[in-house]
């Protein structure tokens, strides 16, 4: 459902988006910044790249000889830091000329300063290895990009608008048109203005199928920056969870921290306050029974409370229902309790994991005191199935809209928290309503 919702919102866009083009966009290729920039990058990356191969290639080899030297691992050092500096320049190019923002690696790992420190993290860097991989296996890619676009454009143009120069043949070559064939004895002239004319139409077929030929060349050129010069899947993944890591530390202890203050501010306090209870009626026992059946009676309303504080407070950590029957019993008692009249429809073929049930239980939780607390709903409904590996939850209401994924709380904390899990928070709440909010979780964690 998330999915279809946001190709409708892509299609839609590119709908509007293309209403201001008033020539076909076949047409409109040849003079597009788009295909100029991306013409610039080709010629640009011959000459950078040349300059990339012949350094590597160069310094390489130099500290890979020398290696029986002490001067073997600054000299490779050296070299591999030069490839990261060119790597930074080529980010730059693709971003600037083909749009492509590719982030820079982990930066390098020095364990403590020192020159020594510094060329042993960049020999054991794997981005600065991929970075002079890059370089060789560019450059002949760059040779045949260059050699294939510069000839194509060229030549399209040049035919296009042959019937423009032709004249220079007869007026300073003498003869009467661009040779297409000839030997000793033999030779064909494009020099009769039918041939001018087919001349140029096959420079036009070339000219608008060279954009599309260029644009195919610089993605070749867009996966080899992201694959080499960009951060590794495997360190992208690293950082991923490490932040993940102090997402679920941090709602850990805020968790605990709200545990403490509930048991402090309740079932502590009223069983704090049996005790004195008690222990007053436990002197006039004796003296005054009235007053002492007086204290126990009102004892025995806090013991009743401080139970049933215990038992919703031990409910918030896990309650059992859930454990027992299941998200749909666990959802449905939820839904009672909720000050919006809520619908609950519950379809899975089976039940997931157990820290899978917690998850999406506690996040409809949380959605659905949103909904009785801000969103002055009169209705809202909850529904849950299995999509794939992915587990969906959508909670809905009718109330005044207008939630959003910015600030710390609400919606935008739950993001965080189920981003951890690799989880997904999709919020659709327009202003005026109505809300709706899709949650995906893995089915397997």
């Amino acid at each position: 459902m998330v999915t279809e919702y946001g190709q409708g919102y892509g299609r839609g866009r590119a709908r509007s988006a293309g209403t201001g083009h008033r020539l076909p966009a076949a047409l409109r290729a040849p003079v597009e910044a788009r295909s100029l920039r991306a013409f610039g990058y080709l010629l640009l990356g011959l000459p950078v790249s040349l300059v990339l191969f012949a350094w590597t290639v160069a310094t390489v080899t130099l500290g890979a000889g020398l290696l029986v030297t002490f001067l073997g691992i600054p000299v490779l050092a050296a070299a591999l830091a030069g490839c990261r500096g060119f790597a930074v320049l080529e980010r730059a190019r693709a971003r600037a000329l083909l749009g492509l923002d590719v982030a820079g690696p982990e930066p390098l790992r020095v364990r403590r300063p020192g020159a020594a420190a510094w060329m042993g993290a960049v020999l054991k860097s794997g981005a600065s290895w991929r970075n002079a991989l890059y370089a060789l296996a560019h450059f002949p890619w760059a040779v045949f990009s260059f050699s294939v676009a510069v000839s194509f454009w060229t030549t399209g143009w040049a035919l296009l608008t042959y019937p423009l120069w032709f004249w220079v043949f007869p007026a300073y070559a003498g003869q009467g048109g661009l040779q297409l064939y000839g030997d000793a004895h033999h030779s064909v002239h494009l020099d009769n203005p039918f041939e001018i004319a087919v001349t140029a139409l096959v420079g036009l077929v070339i000219t608008l199928v060279t954009p599309w030929l260029v644009r195919a060349l610089t993605t070749v050129d867009g996966l080899l920056v992201r694959g080499l010069l960009g951060p590794s899947p495997l360190s992208a993944r690293v950082v991923e969870l490490e932040s993940d890591r102090g997402t679920v530390a941090d709602t850990a202890a805020a968790d605990l921290r709200r545990i403490a203050r509930d048991l402090h501010d309740g079932a502590q306090a009223r069983l704090a306050g049996l005790a004195v209870d008690l222990g007053l009626a436990k002197e006039k026992l004796r003296e005054d029974p009235r007053t002492a059946a007086r204290l126990v009676e009102e004892a025995h309303g806090e013991v009743k409370t401080a139970l049933r504080e215990l038992r919703d407070l031990a409910r918030g950590i896990h309650p059992a229902v859930l454990t027992d029957r299941g998200l749909d019993a666990a959802l449905s008692a939820v839904a009672s309790r909720c000050t919006v009249p809520v619908t609950v429809s519950v379809d899975l073929p089976s039940r997931p994991a157990p820290a899978v049930e917690g998850i999406a239980y506690f996040t409809v939780c949380e959605l659905l005191r949103d909904v009785g607390r801000r969103s002055g709903a009169r209705s809202a409904s909850v529904d849950v199935w299995r999509s794939g590996d992915r587990l969906l939850l959508q909670v809905s209401d009718d109330g005044a809209g207008g939630a959003d994924l910015s600030g710390g709380s609400g919606p935008a904390g739950l993001a965080g928290r189920l981003d951890a899990v690799d989880g997904v928070l999709v919020v659709d709440s327009p202003a005026g309503g109505p809300t709706r909010v899709v949650a995906e979780i893995p089915w397997r964690i």
